[in-house]
């Protein structure tokens, strides 16, 4: 058995890989105006196409769908295997209310209603 692909073939497997990653991926980051998809996910960053990626650097929104999930701080650190790899500074989850600073009563009324 033979271990030599034909570089043609190499190529359109790494495309069918690509195609497969993007497809199947609902994250983005969101650059100011800028929208890109995101190919794979980890606790420590992420990787973008590098044929469609800058290098990124600074304050970037990453969505799943229309769901904010994380403001990050990145850093991009590599480029491998045609994927740039941007790395977390920070990565904060997003939440859709403002952090309370007391202990809210269990008991507490939801709601007035008002008189007729």
């Amino acid at each position: 058995m033979t271990d030599y692909l034909p570089q043609e073939i190499l190529d359109g497997l790494e495309a069918a890989r690509k195609a497969d990653l993007r497809k199947n991926s609902r994250l983005r980051v969101h650059v100011g105006e800028q929208v890109f998809r995101v190919l794979r996910f980890w606790d420590g960053g992420f990787a973008l196409d590098a044929e469609d990626a800058p290098h990124l650097r600074g304050l970037v929104d990453l969505y799943s769908g229309g769901r904010h999930l994380y403001q990050c701080l990145i850093v991009a650190s590599a480029e491998d295997d045609g994927e740039m790899v941007y790395e977390f500074k920070r990565n904060t989850a997003a939440v859709d209310q403002a952090p309370l600073d007391f202990a809210r009563d269990e008991t507490a009324p939801v709601a007035l209603i008002g008189r007729d």
